[in-house]
């Protein structure tokens, strides 16, 4: 009896058919977010009762810390990305490992904010400085968007990780999970100014 294989046309974009997938997964994924920031900006101007919750100390410091912390790991996912096609497969997976750290940093750093803000009374519809509750439900609904992609993206190297080193994945994929790395930082580099910055006092 004839063993059946599946057939699989060529990609005509002349890209793999996993790196066509992911950069259409980030153009659906930036629609959202800039959908989010631009809500976000007409709220912030149509409300005259907005309030700033951010000082230079903690919170600026701290998102500063954040953003160089995210900033390092796409270096550091793109050595792994390098060393990997250059044959490197234990140079690669340490610089996965870093990465990983980095986001998982960036995460506890995150979550430490919180942690402050909520136990100053901030809720997602409630505003201890007497504005707008908008002020916390934009904040928790855009960072805790943001955070979510964080953490899905430290598990997701952690698996390529994984089958990289039991030889199941290749550099390709490699790639793949460092561009999805990638807008995940672009996407701060945008969040960061518009949601801490534009609210420092």
């Amino acid at each position: 009896m004839a063993e059946l294989t599946a057939v699989r046309e060529p990609s005509p974009f002349g890209v793999t058919s996993r790196k066509l997938g992911i950069w259409m997964f980030i153009v659906a994924d930036a629609a959202t977010f800039a959908a989010l920031l631009f809500a976000y900006g007409y709220e912030r101007v149509a409300n005259p009762d907005w309030t700033r919750p951010f000082s230079f100390w903690p919170s600026i410091t701290n998102g500063i810390v954040m953003t160089v912390v995210l900033l390092t790991s796409s270096l550091t996912i793109i050595a792994a990305v390098l060393a990997a096609q250059a044959g490197r497969k234990t140079s690669a997976l340490r610089w996965l490992g870093a990465t990983m750290l980095l986001g998982a940093l960036f995460a506890a750093l995150h979550l430490r904010e919180w942690i402050v803000m909520i136990g100053d009374g901030w809720r997602p519809f409630r505003n201890p400085l007497g504005g707008t509750p908008l002020v916390g439900a934009t904040f928790f609904s855009i960072t805790g968007l943001h955070l979510l992609h964080v953490v899905t993206g430290v598990v997701v190297i952690g698996v390529i990780a994984l089958g990289y080193r039991r030889g199941r994945f290749e550099p390709g994929h490699l790639e793949t999970v460092g561009l999805y790395w990638h807008f995940v930082d672009l996407v701060w580099m945008f969040v960061f100014p518009l949601v801490y910055l534009m609210n420092m006092r």
